[in-house]
């Protein structure tokens, strides 16, 4: 029988260079959070990254936050923080999130998920839809007046291979990405020592990295990589 894998966590701490227990948990106590939710699911971490904020420093500049994401799709690991309540209202945690599609719990809020986020992201929409309602009335009442509304609907053959090449360029990037993902990995296997795909590919599926569809490395999945991530 096979032996059941531990589901696999990577670990994100947020810390503040002005006041450390600003986010409402110090480092060493968001570490222990993290131990305690991991003993009770038996769930294996595989690498912490822990972004320390400066005062002065604004935007979306999360380098610790990008790199924790890109280890979650490398291993197929779920994102793991101690305390939601700031975070979740932190604007740049909230989109890097939704845009890695990567799993994610929370030790204060177990049930929270991706689902839960990205509700707390709709609200900051709100304003958004209220445009747009705004602007459906002001389209309705254009016609009422007798104004031409609409595109041309009967044109689907030409459309439709628009759509198909957007749709392979989506895949296309998410493949990159992926590639991109993995580069450093392999870069590391080859520093230490392996020299052929057969060996990258062999130290890959020892690491318990698997394939973005699920399966182990061959020596072809580990060329077509390196050659995405140089496109």
């Amino acid at each position: 029988m096979t032996p059941k894998r531990l589901p696999k966590f990577i670990a994100y701490y947020r810390v503040s260079t002005k006041k450390q227990g600003r986010s409402g948990l110090g480092l060493e106590a968001q570490r222990e959070h993290v131990s305690a939710y991991l003993t009770g699911s038996h769930g294996k971490l595989i690498a912490e990254f822990t972004e320390v904020e400066h005062g002065t420093r604004k935007g979306n500049h999360r380098p610790q936050l990008a790199a924790a994401l890109a280890q979650c799709r490398v291993h197929g690991a779920t994102l793991i923080i101690a305390k939601l309540d700031r975070l979740a209202r932190n604007v740049a945690f909230v989109s890097n999130l939704m845009e890695s599609n990567c799993e994610f719990t929370a030790c204060d809020f177990p049930q929270a998920n991706r689902l839960t986020i990205h509700i707390l992201a709709a609200i900051a929409e709100h304003e958004a839809e209220m445009i747009s309602t705004r602007t459906k009335a002001a389209l309705a009442a254009a016609k009422r007046r007798g104004v031409v509304l609409g595109g041309d609907r009967g044109n689907c053959a030409q459309i439709a291979p628009k759509g198909n090449r957007a749709s392979a360029k989506v895949r296309s990037e998410q493949a990159k990405r992926r590639a991109s993902d993995l580069l450093p990995v392999i870069d590391a296997i080859k520093s230490e020592g392996a020299q052929t795909l057969r060996q990258i590919a062999a130290k890959l599926n020892e690491r318990g990295i698997l394939t973005a569809r699920g399966n182990e490395w061959s020596a072809v999945q580990v060329m077509r990589v390196m050659n995405q991530a140089k496109a």
